[in-house]
């Protein structure tokens, strides 16, 4: 669980190396800091062998998810680009399915960038196109982005 400054600072490094500023995707510590406040915000910090980063541990990967009634919705997800490929965010995926279902939800939704390079974790691991938003994202540079919205059925 990420409650402390020291997880915040570690949740914000991984940020901001993990996504990539052309897209403005990266959340802001205030941003971050306010929904945890809310008490229906979760976020997971994720070790180079995947599991849950515990005091003094090195982050390479997090999640940060919301729920909601009966659905969990993944927020932000992220791993260092040196650490992909690794099976951290296989891993993180499935910490947060068991936490998500001993918070009732019977499914996570989640919403990317269309062309998101995680697109194929998401798909492997077996999340489904629920939806589509044309034009949704604005990148600094360049036309807007379409949104693609996916869903996990939590067995």
């Amino acid at each position: 669980m990420v409650d402390r400054a020291d997880d915040i600072d570690r949740l914000m490094h991984v940020m901001a190396g993990a996504f990539d500023p052309t897209y403005g995707e990266a959340w802001s510590r205030r941003q971050v800091e306010d929904a945890l406040l809310l008490g229906n915000c979760h976020a997971h910090l994720a070790t180079t062998q995947g599991r849950r980063a515990e005091d003094g541990d090195e982050a390479v990967g997090f999640s940060l998810s919301r729920t909601g009634y009966r659905e969990e919705e993944l927020l932000l997800f992220g791993v260092l680009p040196e650490y992909r490929c690794r099976g951290i965010g296989r891993a993180i995926l499935d910490s947060l399915v068991v936490s998500a279902k001993s918070r009732g939800a019977e499914r996570l939704l989640l919403e990317m960038r269309k062309g998101n390079p995680a697109e194929s974790l998401y798909r492997l691991f077996g999340f489904t196109v629920i939806g589509e938003r044309k034009e949704y994202y604005r990148p600094k540079i360049g036309p807007r982005i379409d949104a693609v919205t996916f869903a996990y059925e939590i067995p």
